[in-house]
């Protein structure tokens, strides 16, 4: 199997990852201590777009370095690589 696109950056986005998980955390406990909703809310949104920000990084990951070498290559693995991007970034858009 070939490696990830993200190989190069995988010590940034596991720290990233490490942040989000920080920030989840603190969410439970911020719930657990009867924090005012607005404010567990206001968490909520930064931890989701701290996500879609680690998503994106990952999609530009894949589309410079897995979609590329297949579309290089050339052949069906090529328009199964572009499908399965389209269908990822419909997935991101939705979310």
């Amino acid at each position: 199997m070939a490696s990830p696109g993200y190989l190069d950056n995988k010590t940034q986005v596991l720290r990233r990852l490490k942040r989000i998980e920080g920030q989840v955390r603190g969410l439970e406990k911020m719930v657990d201590n009867d924090t005012y909703c607005i404010d567990v809310i206001t968490q909520i949104s930064a931890a989701t777009k701290a996500l879609q920000a680690v998503a994106l990084e990952l999609m530009g990951d894949h589309l410079s370095h897995c979609v590329q070498d297949a579309i290089l290559t050339g052949g069906p693995n090529a328009d199964a690589k572009i499908r399965e991007a389209r269908l990822a970034i419909e997935r991101l858009v939705r979310s």
